[in-house]
C-alpha cells in the first residue's frame, strides 16, 4: 500500500512495524517519524485506524481470557516466521473442534 507519493519513511516501512507502533514497543523517535508520516499518508492513517480500532474491539471482547501458554508460543512462532520471510505452515494453532476460549 502507498499514496504514490514519496515520504521520509517509506510506507511499506511503517506498515511493517504498524503494531509495534499501536503497541508502543518502538523508540519515542521512531514513533515520531511514524507519526509524521501518518499526518501526511492518508492510506497508512486509514489502515492505522483500522488496526487500532481492531485491537480495541478483541481486547474489550477478549481481554479478560487467559491465552493458553501452548498457544501464545504458536502463535509467536508464526510471527516470528512471517517476519523472517519464511515460509509459514498451513496447520491451524488450534485442534479442529476447538474453541479458542471457554464459551
Amino acid at each position: 500500500m502507498s499514496c504514490g507519493e514519496p515520504h521520509e519513511t517509506d510506507c511499506s516501512e511503517v506498515l511493517d512495524h504498524l503494531y509495534e507502533y499501536l503497541d508502543k514497543e518502538m523508540p519515542p523517535s521512531d514513533c515520531e517519524k511514524f507519526q509524521e508520516h501518518f499526518d501526511e499518508c492518508s492510506p497508512c492513517l486509514e489502515k492505522y485506524g483500522l488496526e487500532e480500532a481492531v485491537k480495541k474491539l478483541v481486547k474489550r471482547c477478549c481481554g479478560q481470557d487467559d491465552v493458553p501458554t501452548d498457544l501464545r508460543a504458536k502463535v509467536m512462532g508464526r510471527i516470528e516466521l512471517i517476519q523472517s520471510g519464511e515460509q509459514v505452515p498451513q496447520t491451524p494453532l488450534l485442534p479442529e473442534g476447538a474453541a479458542p476460549h471457554p464459551a
